[in-house]
């Protein structure tokens, strides 16, 4: 059996209630595992909300696990999980971090039936200058493993359980999918919350603003002041995780 790091595990949590039949479906981000977004999953589920947090291919295990994966298998595992919670629930929101961001505005130019999607810091924008050139020099040279990217948190004492290292292939795989997302944007027409940490060492905040310009529905915007890119384990956390119940609350009304 494969040990996981902690955290890892994937969770979910049955509704109740006058939202039990809401679903939630929450996805981590590139090298990080569910233990990021589990406090904004139990947010949801304390407000009655069906939960499903899962843990994304190549994830929560070892770096190496991850070589081999790439944006099809993780994409594939979110339409997988998206079907199977919705399959058991009345209407369906997404929410991401990073990767996990990248996933949900996916699912959102897929399936239109979704209610609302919440974005922390997305990944949505590859285009950040130098930087998908010089990851291709490395692979070119044979390098597979560069310094991770994970724990990239202001508050003091908090650690994501990511890997410490970033495989340079799946990372490579994961931008060459983002110029075909961002042409499909305009097919996203439910509402939309963005988080966005103004001090982000990871995704650059222009990646939220292609996500407000492209998307057709309309777009609510939340500026954290005091968090980095896993901000969903950081300062602002108490805001994230009440905006997000109050967002899904409006969207997808109680029966």
């Amino acid at each position: 059996m494969v040990e996981l790091m902690p955290g890892a595990e994937p969770w979910e949590a049955a509704g109740n209630g006058k939202y039990g039949d809401v679903g939630v479906l929450v996805l981590h981000g590139f090298t990080g595992n569910p233990q990021s977004m589990r406090p904004l999953a139990e947010a949801f589920a304390a407000a009655g909300f069906t939960v499903s947090l899962p843990l994304l291919p190549g994830h929560g295990t070892s770096v190496e696990d991850m070589l081999p994966t790439r944006w099809s298998d993780w994409s594939l595992a979110a339409e997988a999980a998206y079907e199977e919670l919705a399959g058991r629930t009345r209407t369906m929101i997404v929410t991401g971090l990073s990767m996990g961001g990248t996933l949900t505005a996916w699912l959102g130019t897929r399936h239109p039936e979704i209610a609302g999607l919440v974005f922390v810091n997305p990944l949505i924008d590859g285009e950040q200058p130098g930087v998908t050139g010089m990851v291709a020099q490395l692979r070119e040279a044979g390098v597979e493993l560069v310094p991770g990217i994970g724990s990239d948190i202001a508050k003091a004492g908090v650690e994501e359980s990511a890997y410490p290292m970033t495989p340079v292939e799946p990372l490579l795989d994961l931008h060459a999918a983002l110029a075909p997302l961002v042409a499909d944007l305009s097919r996203i027409r439910c509402p939309v919350l963005i988080f966005t940490s103004t001090d982000d060492h990871v995704v650059e905040p222009a990646s939220s603003e292609t996500l407000d310009a492209g998307v057709s529905g309309p777009v609510q915007r939340v500026t954290l002041e005091h968090s980095f890119h896993v901000a969903t384990l950081d300062n602002d956390a108490p805001l994230i995780e009440q905006r997000s119940v109050e967002f899904a609350q409006q969207v997808a009304p109680a029966r």
